[in-house]
């Protein structure tokens, strides 16, 4: 069994984790996912999101969703570098542009994202990005700005993809590769990712990789499933899984710096 894999993105502050995070976190554990990134969302999450990292020992981001960036106020800057003065938090984020859902309006998204990557370049923190249709302005915004980051759940297209490596992003891959229907282009694209910008990530609770058979009764992802991402992409680069496990623990603590640690 492979037993040193990171999970790079878990939401375990969201409400179906809620009262079972010893659990979530016993079950990772005995699946070989020994560290977690539990992400922020808004300031309310990214409090949560810490005291879980320090509580189970695990990592934190700090940062506003695109989807919440009409909730930012003119606070933000001193509140997100208040959480960032603890070392469990590693990075700025989630943050972005989110053009699918529109739940922010975009010129909002743009002013907070920019404001978040002002910080983290201030801090020199990564940032855990988030991105959805929304590549063009996205690039063009993080070409404005010296950080260093993963771009989480990367299901984009090539040039996409092309474009943010040259940017030296790291590229995070969910349970979506592992869906027969909808993920077939992120399966062509896998391959051309050097396998020393990878990171894997659940995202729990959401995107259960359909590789799981049967099927979680609760209908939920948990780190506890994170092998399962492993073995589909360690099959999509003809290579053993163990080495897909131990790349991307080599770069989840070289990104986030915590090499020295």
């Amino acid at each position: 069994m492979i037993d040193n894999l990171i999970d790079a993105g878990v939401n375990l502050t969201n409400h179906q984790f809620d009262q079972v995070h010893d659990d979530v976190i016993a079950r990772a554990n005995a699946a070989g996912v020994k560290k977690m990134l539990v992400i922020g969302c808004d300031l309310v999450s990214s409090k949560q999101s810490l005291e879980l990292a320090i509580k189970h020992h695990q990592y934190a981001t700090a940062g506003i969703h695109p989807h919440d960036a009409k909730l930012a106020t003119n606070e933000l800057e001193e509140q997100l570098t208040m959480l960032a003065n603890n070392k469990q938090v590693i990075a700025i984020g989630e943050c972005g542009l989110d053009y699918n859902r529109d739940f922010s309006p975009r010129d909002v998204q743009r002013n907070v994202f920019k404001r978040q990557l002002a910080l983290a370049e201030k801090l020199d923190l990564p940032v855990y990005l988030h991105e959805r249709d929304a590549s063009d302005d996205m690039l063009s915004i993080l070409r404005k700005y010296n950080v260093r980051g993963v771009l989480h759940c990367f299901t984009g297209n090539a040039q996409a993809l092309k474009s943010y490596l040259e940017l030296g992003l790291y590229i995070g891959i969910t349970g979506w590769v592992c869906d027969e229907r909808r993920g077939q282009e992120l399966q062509q694209l896998v391959p051309s990712i050097p396998l020393e910008r990878l990171l894997i990530e659940t995202d729990s609770p959401f995107l259960v990789p359909r590789t799981v058979k049967p099927k979680p009764k609760s209908r939920k992802n948990e780190p506890a499933l994170l092998p399962y991402i492993c073995q589909t992409i360690a099959q999509l680069y003809q290579i053993d899984e163990s080495i897909v496990a131990n790349q991307t623990t080599k770069n989840f603590y070289r990104i986030f710096g915590l090499e020295n640690r």
